[in-house]
């Protein structure tokens, strides 16, 4: 079910250290369908996405309170594997982080650490996510070649791929297109529209036009506090917070 509330986030607070980065935060993420956070630098934008797979347990003197419910359980429970959850909810960072490894091992690295070892299987595991980031037919040909020598838009892709490769039901991407020039900006948000078909997609972006083309749904932050969520074109057309309406008209930000 498209509507299905894939990860339902509730009251969440985040400190580093004594800073209170995070206040209260309660957001529903709906499953096949992209959700953006905006806002201004600072605001708290990927320190929420990073919450979502618990990157930030990473971060020394990192504290959260709250609940982020998946699956039933929330995800900060003392049973909760934080290893299984990236698995589950993967991320793509700002900038592409190809491993200093063929393409084809970039993708089948993965697959491999999690237990698959049938070479047929890897092979077609590596097409078809290839296929997926839409990457399949410019790299076919060099699949075992360094994936170092792709161009920037390229290495994003790829990383894409690494990521569906171990058959995530959420994909996180922070600010993915901030590196790139607009050709490969508009090739990965033509991959994000496919990838809504089958997957749950959150993304931070700084770009309000990107925000707008891409997502269905838009979470304003603004130092800490989420200030406004709903459907893109209500919160770009007809916010209801005037501190939504100052950020998107420009007046601050």
């Amino acid at each position: 079910m498209n509507d299905e509330i894939i990860l339902n986030v509730q009251d969440l607070n985040l400190w580093y250290g004594e800073n209170h980065a995070l206040h209260q935060v309660t957001l529903p993420i709906k499953n096949k369908k992209v959700t953006s956070l905006i806002g201004p630098s600072g605001c708290g934008k990927s320190t929420l996405i990073r919450c979502f797979n618990r990157m930030n347990d990473l971060v020394l003197g990192c504290h959260v309170s709250g609940n982020v419910i998946f699956h039933g359980q929330n995800i900060y429970d003392d049973g909760a594997d934080p290893v299984d959850l990236r698995k589950k909810i993967g991320m793509v960072f700002q900038k592409p982080n190809p491993f200093p490894k063929s393409i084809y091992e970039n993708i089948a690295y993965g697959p491999r650490i999690h237990g698959m070892k049938n070479k047929r299987e890897i092979d077609e595991t590596v097409e078809n996510c290839l296929r997926k980031a839409a990457l399949w037919n410019e790299v076919k040909d060099r699949i075992h070649e360094s994936a170092m020598g792709l161009s920037g838009g390229q290495q994003q892709r790829l990383c894409i791929a690494r990521t569906l490769a171990v058959n995530p039901e959420i994909i996180l991407m922070d600010e993915p297109c901030s590196a790139l020039d607009p050709i490969a900006t508009s090739k990965i948000e033509d991959l994000i529209e496919e990838l809504k078909k089958e997957y749950c997609v959150i993304i931070v972006t700084h770009s309000m036009s990107q925000a707008s083309r891409v997502s269905d749904y838009t979470a304003f932050m603004y130092l800490g506090d989420l200030i406004e969520f709903g459907d893109t074109r209500q919160i770009f057309e007809n916010p209801h917070k005037e501190l939504t309406e100052n950020y998107i008209t420009g007046r601050f930000g």
